[in-house]
């Protein structure tokens, strides 16, 4: 199984949907909130390349940006394959 983690913040109704994906499809995540966490923001604009929104989606390290680039990839059938591990 992939390791799953996403960068949130509470009120984020992007991130509700991203979990939302991957919960529907039975598969654990690590959620670092970033909402009063300011290293936490920083390591996810590092590790983003940047990107300060939320959510920010990494499966098995690899970076998949937010909920629009994860449903995308559900969409072309790539999303399954990448969780498998």
């Amino acid at each position: 199984m992939a390791k799953v983690e996403i960068y949130t913040t509470m009120l984020c109704p992007y991130c509700f949907r991203a979990k939302s994906l991957l919960k529907s499809k039975g598969i654990a995540f690590t959620e670092y909130g970033v909402d009063m966490n300011a290293a936490k923001r920083n390591e996810m604009k590092q590790r983003a390349g940047g990107r300060h929104t939320v959510p920010q989606i990494f499966i098995d390290d690899r970076h998949i940006g937010g909920s629009d680039d994860l449903y995308a990839m559900e969409q072309k059938g790539a999303l399954d394959p990448l969780l498998a591990g």
